[in-house]
């Protein structure tokens, strides 16, 4: 499970650096604390370390990995779900110009507005605080939240784009693609890359993703476990 690119583990990577006062720990394994997400990591496949992040998923609740691969039997734990994923990187700049729409900083005022526009679209793990582990940018229409995008995980270098959901009473208004060039753009303009993933059956956000710039780096696991 090693790797010296941090992309290749990116959740260990995110948090073992830049966001490690967000995770909770058992042994060598690490998760971020339930509030603001599923994601955790152990260094290795060895016994111990699986062990670990059972007692991690007994504690505190399911817990998904994105490894190259899924993990081997845990006792203690079931496999709920298993997806391959297409982890996606902008390395070069995309042309942002003039958005279409007007956007705004969010807030934690904006907190359960963005919780339940994700918990209506379910753009992927979203929880309470959530959108405390990077910035996100979104789209009011009489003070009502229907768009947004954000960060996420946050590897050396890099910064993940997430949260990306519009409400279905306003899509094909270009919110979607709007919001993550600019999230793009603002993490660019720290000096990092920006990068995302796609369930890899996802092939319309796929495509829209190629169009603003990301292209394929590899496949990931996403494997979510729980109590057995």
């Amino acid at each position: 499970m090693s790797s010296d690119h941090p992309l290749d583990r990116p959740v260990w990577s995110a948090l073992t650096g830049r966001q490690s006062h967000l995770t909770l720990k058992q042994g060598a394994a690490l998760r971020f604390a339930p509030d603001y997400g599923l994601f955790a990591a152990a260094p290795d496949i060895s016994a111990q370390s699986m062990a670990d992040l059972a007692a991690l998923v007994v504690a505190h609740g399911d817990v998904a990995l994105v490894e190259a691969e899924g993990p081997p039997p845990i006792p203690g734990v079931a496999v709920r779900t298993n997806a391959v994923c297409w982890q996606m990187v902008a390395d070069e700049p995309n042309e942002v110009g003039e958005a279409a729409f007007a956007f705004e900083d969010l807030a934690e005022a904006d907190a359960p507005q963005m919780l339940a526009l994700a918990t209506l679209t379910a753009p992927g793990p979203f929880f309470a605080r959530t959108h405390q582990l990077g910035r996100f940018v979104g789209v009011k229409l009489g003070g009502q939240l229907v768009a947004m995008a954000g960060e996420r995980m946050r590897p050396p270098g890099h910064t993940e784009v997430s949260g990306v959901c519009t409400h279905p009473d306003h899509r094909g208004r270009g919110y979607a693609a709007g919001l993550m060039l600019e999230v793009a753009a603002r993490i660019r303009a720290r000096g990092e890359v920006p990068f995302l993933h796609s369930y890899a059956h996802n092939t319309g956000a796929i495509a829209l993703y190629q169009a603003l710039g990301f292209d394929f780096r590899r496949e990931l696991v996403m494997t979510t476990l729980t109590r057995g």
